[in-house]
C-alpha cells in the first residue's frame, strides 16, 4: 500500500522534472496554495521565479523569455487560465512557441464530484483552444512534465499539466 505522503505530488518532484527539461524561468503569481513550491524555486540557482501581477502577464512574459533564448514554465491556477484566454491565445498559441503551462487544477476531484465551477470548465477551454494536457496528481505522475515538454518542443505549441492534487504537498 502506498503512504499519503508518497502518493501526493511533491514540490521536489517538480523541481527536479523542470532541471531536467532545462527550465531558466518560472511565470507565476505567488499564492498560498503554493508557498512550498515557491519557496523551494527560490532557492535554486539555476532557475529564476518570474513574478507577476495578473495572470494576462505571464504569457507575454514567458513569450519574451522564449525569445531571448530561455525556457519559461508558466505556473498558474485554472481561474487565472480562464481569465487570460486572450493573453494565451495571442502570446502562446499564435506566436508559435514551445510553453509547459503548469495549471493548478482547483476544484477537480478524482471521484468526479465537482463542486467548483472552474474546473467544469478547465478541460473544454483547453479543448477549445487546442492545447492537449496532461493530469498529473501524484509523485508518481511527475514524468508526465517531461512528455510535455517533448511534445511542446516538437509542436512548437503549450501544452498544459494539470495539477489535479490541490497541490497538497505544495503547503507546509
Amino acid at each position: 500500500m502506498v503512504s499519503q505522503q508518497a502518493a501526493i505530488l511533491r514540490p521536489e518532484t517538480m523541481v527536479e522534472e523542470f532541471k531536467k527539461n532545462g527550465v531558466t524561468h518560472v511565470v507565476t503569481i505567488p499564492d498560498s496554495e503554493t508557498n512550498y513550491l515557491y519557496e523551494l524555486m527560490e532557492v535554486q540557482e539555476w532557475l529564476d521565479v518570474v513574478p507577476v501581477s495578473r495572470e494576462g502577464e505571464a504569457w507575454g512574459t514567458a513569450l519574451g523569455l522564449n525569445i531571448a533564448g530561455k525556457v519559461p514554465v508558466v505556473l498558474v491556477q485554472n481561474t487565472g487560465m480562464l481569465e487570460s484566454g486572450d493573453s494565451i491565445r495571442g502570446m502562446a498559441i499564435d506566436a508559435g512557441f514551445p510553453l509547459v503551462m503548469i495549471i493548478g487544477y482547483r476544484g477537480w476531484n478524482r471521484r468526479g464530484i465537482i463542486t467548483d465551477s472552474v474546473a467544469k470548465y478547465t478541460e473544454p477551454f483547453l479543448t477549445a483552444f487546442g492545447i492537449n494536457y496532461y493530469l498529473v496528481e501524484q509523485n508518481e505522475d511527475g514524468d508526465r512534465i517531461s512528455v510535455a515538454f517533448e511534445e511542446a518542443r516538437a509542436t512548437s505549441k503549450p501544452v498544459a499539466i494539470l495539477v489535479g492534487d490541490e497541490y497538497h504537498g505544495f503547503n507546509r
